[in-house]
């Protein structure tokens, strides 16, 4: 099970920091509490420039990463099986024979080469205090959370990895077989779930999220959730985050082709696109900005609406 860690909160509610459900209020005390705000990233492509496993893991055990790549994607093809779970096991399969054992703390050491988009390191803290600047509603707060059909093992390695509130990646068993067996496997149309999960506040992945939740009973509305992607595998999560009233942004490389990014805002799919620059005054991070001053404006919108309900009751 993937540990949640420490939240980016722009004031002091009530979040343990390693748990995801809040301290009981006293009913006395109980006030409008839908004042969480979640950015949700993907990784690969979005916060990183490459796939992970492109900075170390390849090079350690010889292999290309085109070439890899491709070979995974045609082994798919003819087997006729997941993408991903192919991935996962030939990462592997290449280590046995090339003589060379990667453990799990092989895998967060490798973490540490994983290049990172410019800004990323500093964006919590600047959209922290960007919120902190905004919030007129007292107690709102800011977490970010990952998506990402990459390694968590990986991801635990990199220099970020401590700002997210919960982190949802595929994962090894490192026991089980001679060589690891995919304990978890986040596939495009699979990451959805993961949004469902923020947004009903049930992160533990023991708990079953099937179970009809009211929308006035879930703890972050889609519509104070923006999603971060970069392509066709963000199609779903955007789909699903934009229908339920959320907020989406495409990124791409700066300097490079952005007709996927034109593609996905002219087919709705995304609210605005910008080059993957998260420094502070870039057009990512203004546009972010946007975004978050219009969620802050309907939670404003939403309390009062609450507070009036409370009076008139």
């Amino acid at each position: 099970m993937i540990e949640p860690n420490s939240d980016q909160e722009t004031s002091n509610d009530e979040e343990s920091g390693t748990h995801t459900r809040s301290k009981p209020r006293s009913a006395s005390k109980a006030g409008f509490e839908k004042k969480t705000m979640a950015l949700v990233y993907d990784f690969d492509g979005t916060l990183s420039p490459r796939p992970m496993q492109d900075y170390a893991f390849l090079p350690q055990i010889g292999q290309d990463a085109s070439a890899f790549w491709k070979e995974s994607n045609r082994l798919a093809k003819e087997q006729g099986a997941d993408s991903l779970i192919t991935y996962m096991h030939l990462l592997y399969k290449k280590a046995k024979e090339a003589g060379v054992r990667i453990d799990r703390d092989d895998l967060v050491a490798q973490g540490r080469n994983v290049e990172l988009y410019a800004g990323v390191e500093d964006w919590f803290d600047a959209l922290g205090d960007y919120v902190k600047l905004r919030a007129e509603s007292h107690g709102v707060g800011l977490r970010h959370y990952l998506i990402s059909s990459g390694l968590t093992e990986i991801i635990e390695g990199t220099r970020i990895y401590k700002r997210f509130h919960n982190v949802f990646a595929s994962e090894y068993w490192f026991e089980a077989y001679d060589l690891p067996y995919p304990k978890r496997v986040i596939t495009d149309t699979g990451k959805t779930q993961y949004l469902f999960r923020i947004n009903k506040g049930i992160e533990d992945l023991g708990n079953n999220i099937n179970q009809h939740m009211p929308e006035d009973a879930r703890p972050i509305p889609f519509f104070n959730m923006i999603y971060f992607g970069d392509g066709d595998t963000d199609v779903p999560s955007m789909a699903v985050m934009r229908k339920n009233g959320g907020h989406a942004v495409a990124v791409y490389p700066p300097g490079k082709a952005k007709k996927k990014c034109v593609d996905l805002f002219k087919a709705g799919r995304c609210d605005f696109f910008a080059p993957a620059d998260y420094r502070r005054g870039s057009e990512l991070f203004k546009r972010t900005c946007l975004l978050i001053d219009r969620i802050l404006a309907d939670i404003r919108v939403q309390e009062e609406k609450w507070r009036i309900g409370r009076e008139v009751r």
